[in-house]
């Protein structure tokens, strides 16, 4: 299946994403789908899949980190570190 057959992925937010891909998941892991559809779900799995990492990587790159002063109070923040 090619990569525009997922179109709609893109206009999902996590919440959606991940949801249908548990489902898809549940669906694989107890046989539910029919031999001839289980590289289709696969395949949209796995574009789904892949959505939630972008958008989970997006969100760490918004995340910063509040700095500390000697005093203890918050004096502002830094950049996400993902080390």
């Amino acid at each position: 299946m090619s990569e525009n057959n997922f179109e709609d992925i893109a206009a999902m937010n996590f919440e959606q994403s991940l949801q249908e891909l548990e489902q898809i998941v549940d669906g694989l892991e107890k046989g539910n789908v029919p031999l001839d559809q289980s590289i289709s779900k696969y395949e949209r799995g796995e574009a789904l899949r892949n959505h939630c990492q972008a958008l989970l990587k997006a969100a760490e790159a918004k995340v910063e980190k509040i700095k500390i002063g000697n005093g203890g109070k918050a004096i502002g923040t830094e950049p996400f570190d993902e080390s």
